[in-house]
């Protein structure tokens, strides 16, 4: 079974486990080399192989608003809540911006012996300019405080999942998961994916609550 991405979620943790092991080759003997006795021989030591337990986990479905974790889709609302009026400000004023484009084309497209007012033409192209510089920074601030409270909200969540999935994992004997949403995979089988038991286990552990969901004051 193969899922493909459907958010870029690079950031979350999965808890894995991987033990290996080596062994040394004995030196080689000198060729004249007097025979040992049973007894002298030294017995072969026991190696112990590593066992493994692997799963496969699905971390973009983390973030599916109806069958994604629940904290998750609280934090995206409350997140989205909180830069709504730095979006509609900008919203308008490139609402401003297209008005401000089409009156300076009807008047550079007048019939010809049509008079034109040049100032007003020149004040509405400087005015044009000046809001084209005023969006662009608006939007690159709002940008940049967008991603610095998105890392607020979401790094100590991510945290929370990855200390649940190791939890998660070991009380199931689980001691390798791959995360299926990074690592692409030619084949999966359903039985070893243990997304939507996760999912399930995480949000009876930690349900939403109204700390989650209110936005701070300003």
């Amino acid at each position: 079974m193969i899922r493909r991405h459907l958010f870029p979620v690079s950031v979350l943790l999965v808890a894995a486990f991987v033990a290996s092991i080596s062994a040394q080759q004995p030196a080689g003997r000198p060729a004249a080399q007097p025979a040992q006795t049973p007894a002298a021989t030294a017995p072969a030591a026991a190696v112990q192989l590593p066992t493994s337990k692997m799963a496969v986990i699905y971390t973009d479905m983390f973030l599916d608003s109806k069958t994604g974790i629940a904290k998750f889709s609280s934090l995206v609302t409350k997140l989205n809540g909180e830069f709504q009026k730095p979006k509609d400000e900008l919203t308008q004023m490139q609402t401003r911006a297209s008005t401000l484009e089409a009156e300076i084309t009807k008047l550079r497209e007048a019939p010809e012996g049509t008079p034109i007012d040049q100032r007003s033409l020149q004040a509405k192209i400087d005015q044009l300019d000046q809001l084209k510089k005023d969006i662009q920074r608006r939007a690159e601030d709002a940008q940049a405080s967008y991603n610095r409270r998105r890392q607020e909200l979401f790094m100590p969540l991510q945290d929370e999942i990855g200390k649940a999935l190791e939890v998660f994992a070991k009380a199931r004997g689980i001691n390798v998961i791959i995360d299926a949403a990074q690592v692409p995979l030619l084949y999966a089988a359903d039985s070893i994916d243990i997304t939507r038991a996760f999912i399930a286990d995480f949000n009876s552990k930690n349900p939403v609550t109204a700390a989650t969901t209110t936005t701070p004051p300003k």
